[in-house]
């Protein structure tokens, strides 16, 4: 048999085990910046053709990689089974896809001379936390996006440079959380840890965070909610995992939430106090799949509530109008009730003048 088609067939092979799926980075679609100066690829797989990039080779486009004439900064080395990063990445290098190979070491002084990198995308590598060498994201000191789940991670690769705004780690192996990996992302504004096994957040963990907007703890193993988080949250996503009360006051310090969401935990009414979530910013609430017996006092401010798998038996107007009048009641547009033990006609005949901004109710 030819030896070059053996040789494609195993680089074939073991591209597809390393590769995994490239539409997910970290659950939160990629954004990019309004300038239009970021590439808008972010893989060349399945657009490959001669109009679309450079001939392979050429110039200082190392073997390892593709070059676009279009964005010549980006350099796409993804999803070709790679075992390290290449050795000749140019000095213009700003974007850097390595998505989806077999990369097991970073070492110390492997991207000392990336001066410009801004982009840097890791993820479904195979990336050990003790298999980084010492400082290697430090020195990036244009870094904003840094891109490593689905890799053997279990600490923060520290220390990360201040110019961070997106640091995705989720679906790693991640079980604790230190003051010091943090202190220095004061740029910070998105933070994706879920899919880790987080048993516990202290009180500073997160403090250097002043900027941060989207923070996801979802599918850790928390059991006691976190304390002293950054205030300037808007969203914050803590679904599955192991929550049965909420500490008073819990999200009296946030001045801007918007979005919480914290379904598939072990959530109870007795393990809430009245106005848990009585939060005038709020718009969305998500507290599906808990053991809720009533439904628990909201503002009426809030638009969006998912209750859906609870153990509802009762519809209180109170829990969404402590009063009402023609300049007060309740915002609230979607009401998810199905999964409980409630039918239609337990809904009270005067919830019209407290919820007449509902379009749908399920039940």
């Amino acid at each position: 048999m030819d030896t070059s088609f053996i040789h494609t067939l195993i680089t074939l092979v073991s591209t597809a085990y390393c590769a995994g799926d490239y539409s997910d980075y970290g659950g939160i679609p990629v954004l990019f910046g309004n300038e239009g100066e970021d590439p808008i690829v972010l893989s060349l797989r399945g657009r490959i053709t001669s109009d679309y990039f450079r001939s392979f080779g050429v110039e200082d486009c190392p073997l390892e990689c593709d070059c676009l004439n279009q964005w010549p900064t980006a350099m796409y080395c993804d999803n070709r089974a790679l075992l390290h990063m290449p050795l000749t990445l140019p000095f213009r290098t700003q974007y850097l896809y390595l998505q989806g190979n077999c990369i097991k070491h970073l070492p110390e002084g492997i991207l000392k001379n990336m001066t410009a990198l801004k982009w840097m995308i890791l993820d479904r590598n195979r990336i050990r936390s003790k298999n980084i060498g010492k400082g290697v994201f430090g020195s990036l000191n244009q870094l904003e996006n840094l891109y490593m789940n689905y890799n053997n991670l279990i600490d923060i690769p520290a220390p990360l440079p201040s110019s961070l705004r997106e640091l995705r780690l989720a679906h790693n192996r991640i079980t604790k959380l230190s003051q010091e990996s943090f202190e220095n992302l004061k740029n910070l504004v998105m933070l994706l840890l879920h899919g880790n096994r987080l048993t516990m957040i202290n009180g500073g963990d997160l403090k250097g965070l002043k900027s941060i907007i989207h923070l996801d703890l979802s599918y850790n193993q928390l059991s006691v909610f976190p304390k002293n988080l950054p205030v300037t949250i808007q969203q914050l996503y803590c679904t599955n995992n192991l929550f049965e009360n909420l500490p008073e006051d819990c999200f009296s310090q946030f001045q801007q939430l918007l979005y919480l969401r914290l379904s598939h935990n072990k959530l109870t009414n007795k393990g809430l106090t009245p106005n848990s979530f009585n939060l005038s910013t709020l718009i969305e609430l998500g507290l599906s799949h808990n053991n809720f017996n009533s439904i628990p006092h909201v503002h009426k401010n809030l638009q969006y509530l998912y209750m859906e798998a609870n153990q509802i038996n009762e519809f209180n107007v109170t829990s969404f109008c402590r009063k009402v009048s023609p300049e007060d009641y309740s915002q609230l547009r979607i009401l998810r009730l199905d999964g409980n033990n409630l039918t239609y006609s337990q809904i009270p005949s005067d919830w019209m003048w407290c919820l007449r901004a509902i379009t749908e109710i399920i039940v």
